[in-house]
């Protein structure tokens, strides 16, 4: 089993995990890393089956646990995972081509300027979601490859994600960076992709 992603409740009370097959544990961090923690402590409050594919990316709004998988994104009501209850709430899927080309949603964040999820598509798009009515406004293209992940700065609003960055507004590419054809980054033995960026001020990593 290999957990792909995570992610704190709201209050902090409680941690999220998805896995491979589709599952998400839900962790009481309490009990888990107190002084008293025991091996018992430390397991999973419940288990339950999000997806049919790997849960490829979680991310937390103010009420809701939202899980993403191979070609769509769900959402969990905080207040019913704490009673160890999953019963979902709503489940989107982006447009895509054909049935045969469903891509996987491998990073999903929240944009809460305006109660937006953005998402970086394994078809080499980022799509960009309205919370509120569950309507895709934006897709963002430029991409050559599968986009690993997103992560916004705030202002002015844009995402990142694989090599490229994007302003969410307006929809369009503002700037490119190969970060490979830097000799100090280039990994010639590991390929060009980037999986994990994120973003604070002026900086990048």
């Amino acid at each position: 089993m290999s957990v792909l992603s995570q992610s704190p409740s709201p209050c902090g009370r409680y941690l999220a995990a998805g896995n491979n097959y589709g599952e998400v544990a839900i962790f009481g961090l309490a009990a888990a890393l107190g002084a008293g923690a025991t091996e018992e402590s430390k397991k999973p409050l419940f288990c339950f089956r999000a997806h049919r594919g790997p849960v490829y990316a979680l991310a937390c709004g103010e009420r809701q646990l939202l899980s993403a998988s191979d070609g769509e994104v769900k959402a969990w009501n905080w207040a019913d995972l704490a009673k160890k209850g999953c019963k979902e709430v709503w489940t989107r899927r982006p447009p895509c081509r054909s049935s045969l080309e469903v891509p996987e949603i491998n990073s999903i964040q929240i944009n809460h300027r305006d109660n937006s999820l953005v998402m970086a598509g394994g078809d080499g798009v980022v799509r960009v979601m309205d919370l509120e009515s569950g309507a895709f406004t934006h897709e963002l293209r430029g991409h050559r490859d599968c986009v690993h992940c997103v992560a916004l700065r705030d202002p002015p609003p844009v995402s990142v994600g694989g090599r490229g960055r994007h302003h969410l507004r307006h929809g369009s590419q503002v700037q490119l960076i190969e970060v490979h054809k830097y000799p100090e980054c280039s990994r010639p033995q590991h390929g060009k992709w980037i999986r994990c960026v994120a973003t604070d001020s002026d900086w990048m990593v």
